[in-house]
């Protein structure tokens, strides 16, 4: 993203949010923070860990290039289970007047939503990413609403 001050990367992102001067090294620390939270048995074969990632991650959906990831669970042979957070995603979507303590929550929010996935995973049955896929619909059902609504109006 491009904004007066140029392209957000995570390492130019301290001092945009609002002053509060969020950092990657106070994401990690937050994080750290939840993950000491969290009962022992919920890492349960999640041999990867937590990944902080210091880019900003778009949709892959061509209509949705407006939509960034904030986390991912990820599961596959050669690596594992593992969760990545996205550091980069969060000023797109929360942009640079979020407060500290609003990146606090989305952060734990995030991190707890992918540990949701983990555990639906270990379960053999995802709800979380039911709602995922819910929750992108209605998103692509007003997508597709407003793109009509800006193409009736054009016609007039």
């Amino acid at each position: 993203m491009t904004t007066p001050w140029g392209k957000i990367t995570a390492k130019n992102w301290q001092g945009l949010v609002g002053g509060a001067m969020v950092t990657i090294e106070d994401a990690q620390k937050i994080l750290d923070e939840v993950a000491e939270s969290l009962p022992q048995e919920l890492y349960q074969e999640l041999n990867g860990g937590i990944i902080l990632l210091p880019e900003a991650k778009r949709s892959r959906e061509p209509w949705a290039k407006d939509l960034y990831i904030l986390g991912e669970y990820n599961y596959s042979a050669g690596m594992g289970r593992y969760i990545a957070i996205y550091f980069g995603s969060f000023p797109y979507v929360f942009g640079e007047n979020a407060s500290r303590k609003k990146m606090a929550e989305e952060l734990r929010e995030t991190l707890l939503h992918e540990f949701r996935h983990h555990w639906g995973s270990l379960a053999g049955q995802d709800e979380q990413e039911k709602e995922d896929e819910r929750q992108l619909y209605l998103h692509k059902t007003r997508y597709q609403n407003r793109a009509r609504r800006i193409h009736k109006i054009k016609k007039r």
